[in-house]
């Protein structure tokens, strides 16, 4: 019995470590005062960051994806992603992103495609120019429409918005992503526990989303434990930690631009 107990009791302590170590980074977040948590979300910063081309300036299509924190204290822990379209000659773009206060969940709109996210600035992950973006255009509406799970939002684990992202780079050819690991929810595979990973440089592992392991080219390795990532990339050497994300090198946009 007493034994018993013993063992016991170093698994509860190895699992407190454990919460200490992976939440040790987004309480850091909020601490040092890196996340926007005060303001009505109505009043927050929803301007262009300038990065995307301007639509009457840039004839060919482009698509790009971009992520930023996400709203109030959720930002400590992960980013919100969307895809921007723009067709060729067409003079705005087409947003594609899940939104958990909508049913359905996905949205499709016509709106300005680097807007800050609710006071955070954005960062672009991916950025294709030309024919391989007009013909990646049709097919990202169409995986869209498809999402299985467009009635259904679970911040943690999954499916959430960016777990639509990542379903949506594996079904688009040539549409790769390198999601960073503070995209909670990207690890989240559905009804499988084996797919590529969103870059399309590698494979990863899951378990509904709470654990999982993903190695690729671009991401590098990646644990996943409880819904938050740990990992190391090699080619771009850099740390990756729950809710701080990088330290080290920045991430490559991926893309042909």
């Amino acid at each position: 019995m007493k034994k018993t107990l013993a063992a016991f009791t170093r698994w509860v302590a190895v699992l407190i470590v454990m919460l200490a170590v992976l939440l040790a980074g987004p309480v850091w977040m909020l601490a040092s005062d890196q996340i926007v948590t005060e303001g009505h979300w109505s009043a927050l910063d929803r301007s262009s960051a300038a990065i995307a081309p301007a639509p009457e300036e840039v004839s060919e299509a482009v698509v790009q994806v971009y992520a930023a924190r996400a709203y109030n204290w959720r930002g400590a822990f992960g980013v919100h992603i969307w895809i921007a379209t723009k067709a060729q000659n067409a003079d705005y773009y087409r947003l594609h992103q899940v939104l958990s206060w909508r049913r359905p969940t996905v949205v499709s709109s016509i709106d300005t495609p680097d807007r800050s996210w609710f006071g955070n600035a954005p960062e672009l992950l991916a950025d294709y120019r030309g024919e391989p973006a007009q013909t990646m255009i049709p097919r990202i509406a169409d995986a869209a429409a498809r999402f299985p799970y467009a009635d259904l939002y679970r911040v943690w684990p999954g499916p959430n918005s960016n777990s639509f992202i990542a379903w949506v780079a594996r079904e688009v050819p040539g549409f790769n992503v390198s999601l960073p690991i503070t995209a909670i929810g990207k690890d989240y595979l559905f009804d499988s526990v084996f797919a590529p990973a969103p870059s399309g440089t590698g494979y990863q592992l899951s378990l509904g989303g709470v654990v999982g392991l993903l190695v690729a080219r671009e991401e590098g390795v990646e644990v996943n434990i409880l819904g938050l990532g740990v990992g190391i990339d090699f080619m771009r050497p850099a740390i990756k930690l729950p809710g701080v994300g990088r330290l080290g090198m920045p991430a490559r946009a991926m893309g042909n631009h």
